[in-house]
């Protein structure tokens, strides 16, 4: 579905969103995408609280913005699996848990930089971690082949801006601001390795007081990730709209975070299955590789099942149904919960 004026501003009212009636600020955020065509599950409300990144507007705005659109991919009324393009306010939808743990996650949803995935790789994990006490934040970035300046910097920058504002915001959620973790999926994992290895690379001009903080994540978990942009091992379509369909090998190098991975990056959690079919396991193991190399504490898991995508719902019945659980465990291990 498209979201024209008039149904972004029913949105906002179903969110309660309108200009000047969002608490604890001073504009308007923009309502989480939607579907009006169709309701969410019994059970699952929608999310209402969100925070948009650019105040003034995302940097590098094409001369003709997309529009954004969200699809319905599921025919399951009773499961959704939306995706949404054409963001041009990049925002974060907030899922509160009732008794704060003090630490927050930012999750990257997938979607081969061609979309992002809403529920999937978003809402799903967002609700999972919100139950055992985390402060979730799904990011809804921009796409690189959409038409923005500095196409293959633009979802790092909405990434960086995204660990800011929520340091920037840590008491208004309970969290401490040393506690935000990163999550990613697929090409969101590529988004999630770029942070925990370029987070000090100067890919946007400051915009507030935020950006005077770190954007470095204090753990990072890539998962099923994109990484390499290597065309040996590179997810092709990933690696297409990302740099364009001639980009150099410097290109290919500064964009690969197995490549770029400084002795101060945070500890990472690997997790992939080596029947992947559309990311090779290969992704995963040269980011491990490459922490291992510079000091940097990596726990890595390899499932021989499991696929590309599967989320939470696709691990049902199979050993790598453990994989959150898993998380959890290493998260403790290294102070996040």
């Amino acid at each position: 579905m498209t979201i024209d004026r008039r149904s972004f501003m029913a949105a906002s009212l179903a969110s309660g969103l309108l200009p000047g009636l969002t608490a604890g600020t001073a504009q308007a955020q923009t309502a989480a995408p939607f579907d009006s065509t169709r309701s969410p599950p019994a059970g699952l409300p929608e999310p209402g609280e969100t925070i948009d990144l650019w105040p003034r507007g995302a940097p590098g705005m094409p001369a003709t913005p997309p529009l954004e659109t969200v699809t319905e991919r599921s025919t399951n009324g009773q499961v959704n699996d939306r995706s949404v393009t054409g963001t041009t306010r990049p925002r974060m939808v907030v899922f509160r848990p009732d008794r704060p743990n003090g630490a927050a996650v930012l999750i990257t949803p997938g979607g081969g930089y061609a979309l992002v995935v809403i529920d999937k790789e978003g809402y799903e994990m967002a609700r999972w971690l919100a139950a055992r006490g985390f402060t979730a934040f799904v990011l809804f970035y921009r796409l690189p082949g959409e038409g923005w300046a500095d196409r293959q910097d633009v979802p790092l920058a909405d990434a960086q801006r995204a660990i800011r504002l929520i340091r920037h915001r840590a008491k208004d959620y309970g969290v401490q601001p040393e506690r935000v973790a990163a999550m990613g999926f697929s090409a969101g994992g590529h988004v999630c390795a770029s942070l925990s290895t370029r987070y000090d690379a100067q890919v946007y001009k400051p915009v507030d007081a935020a950006d005077r903080l770190s954007a470095r994540p204090f753990c990072a978990a890539p998962i099923y990730p994109v990484v390499s942009m290597d065309p040996a091992v590179a997810h092709a379509g990933s690696r297409k709209l990302l740099l364009g369909p001639s980009p150099t090998p410097e290109m290919e190098a500064a964009h690969s975070p197995d490549r770029t991975v400084p002795k101060g990056a945070p500890p990472h959690f690997l997790l992939h299955a080596e029947d992947d079919p559309a990311v090779p396991v290969d992704n995963s193991l040269r980011l491990r590789a490459a922490l291992k190399a510079q000091g940097v504490p990596v726990e890595t898991h390899l499932f021989a099942q499991g696929g590309h995508g599967f989320g939470l719902r696709g691990t049902i019945g199979k050993p790598v149904e453990t994989w959150p659980e898993l998380w959890r465990a290493w998260a403790r291990s290294v102070g996040l919960a």
